[in-house]
């Protein structure tokens, strides 16, 4: 919903009702992953989308009933044997998608929910998909790391979805989740949507270079907020890191204990150190491989750069378990020769390490495009 917010929040702020379709949960080689959303406007208009085009023709006529009806909808799309034509998804994949309509009625606590998520505040929303009790189909419970707001149908049910919407939100997950028919932790009889909104991932940038420039670029189109670092003021400047979200002048290793401290930093946090100068980059590796909340830690320099700095590191005391987190040289082999070409080849490794890619050319794999997250 993150992406259709600004829409889904002009027309619940007029007073009118719109119809939301989300995906909530995605098999095999679905083309989009729960979350992703369109929202269908009074006026016919339409943003975002569920499936890249398969079936939005399908989802777009479901929620003008929806808004019509009043009354939220679980489809499946998928292939089916006989006619791979006959439901939409003709890469093979299979999307439950739920349609609901939104207004002030429905969801009256939305506006709230939109400052926070605006706001980098985590909030997650909770939806009942599925239930033996039509009624309670649409029901939705806001679900903050202090406060609930909203009800399922029972204090027994928002108990359960709010502690478990709470661990979800913390590692910042976007799943359905089973429960017996009043919140039961054993049993089936309902299916509740829990989208968590957090804070845009971090990525900090460590060296205010030219590669680092083309890096921030990548990092800002990604989604992730993005942080240079240098200890030298006369490089570490706004104007020569246009998207980055902050450029900031202290020593790196430095900024980065504060950010651990502080806890500004998650798994989803990730590392590119591009100064390949010892004095920046052995004090900086130093904490950045001994913090466990970071998700990737890459290094910019050649293979002899590479091995002159690990013994550097291992001179400072670090494990080969710890030495073992580092992506050294950073990237994968593209061929890159620019810092354009460069920073894909590190976006890419990015991405790998995200999702349990193997960086081999799709025509040359078989089975499954998509992975799990790995870790």
């Amino acid at each position: 919903m993150r992406d259709v917010l600004p829409e889904l929040l002009d027309i619940w702020r007029a007073g009118d009702t719109a119809g939301l379709g989300t995906v909530v949960a995605a098999f095999r080689s679905a083309p989009r992953d729960p979350g992703a959303a369109m929202v269908v406007a009074p006026d016919g208009t339409v943003a975002g989308s569920v499936s890249g085009g398969c079936v939005e023709g399908a989802v777009y006529e479901l929620a003008t009933e929806v808004v019509g009806t009043g009354a939220p909808v679980l489809e499946r799309y998928g292939v089916s044997d006989e006619d791979a034509f006959a439901v939409g998804l003709t890469c093979g994949g299979i999307l439950d998608v739920f349609v609901e309509p939104v207004s002030r009625r429905t969801f009256p606590g939305l506006g709230a929910v939109a400052a926070d998520v605006d706001a980098g505040r985590p909030v997650a929303v909770a939806a009942v998909v599925d239930h033996a009790d039509r009624s309670r189909i649409g029901r939705h419970l806001v679900v903050r790391p202090d406060s609930a707001d909203g009800s399922l149908g029972s204090a027994r049910i928002d108990q359960a979805v709010v502690d478990d919407g709470r661990g979800m939100l913390a590692a910042g997950r976007t799943a359905v989740l089973e429960y017996g028919p009043d919140g039961q932790r054993r049993g089936d009889g309902m299916r509740v949507f829990v989208a968590s909104y957090a804070p845009p991932p971090r990525m900090l940038v460590f060296g205010a270079i030219d590669f680092a420039a083309a890096v921030a670029r990548q990092g800002s189109f990604l989604g992730y907020r993005v942080t240079v670092c240098d200890a030298r003021a006369v490089f570490a400047t706004a104007s020569r890191f246009p998207t980055a979200d902050e450029v900031v002048v202290d020593w790196p290793h430095r900024y980065l204990s504060a950010q651990a401290a502080a806890g500004a930093l998650d798994r989803r946090t990730v590392i590119c150190v591009l100064t390949h100068d010892p004095k920046f980059d052995v004090p900086l590796l130093s904490v950045a491989l001994r913090l466990p909340e970071v998700g990737y830690v890459g290094a910019m320099g050649s293979e002899r750069t590479h091995l002159d700095r690990l013994q550097r590191l291992r001179d400072a005391g670090l494990t080969d378990t710890e030495l073992a987190r580092l992506s050294s040289p950073i990237g994968l082999d593209l061929g890159a020769r620019t810092p354009e070409e460069t920073a894909v080849s590190i976006a890419a490794e990015i991405i790998a390490a995200r999702w349990g890619g193997r960086g081999r050319r799709l025509r040359d794999l078989g089975g499954r495009i998509h992975h799990e997250p790995s870790g």
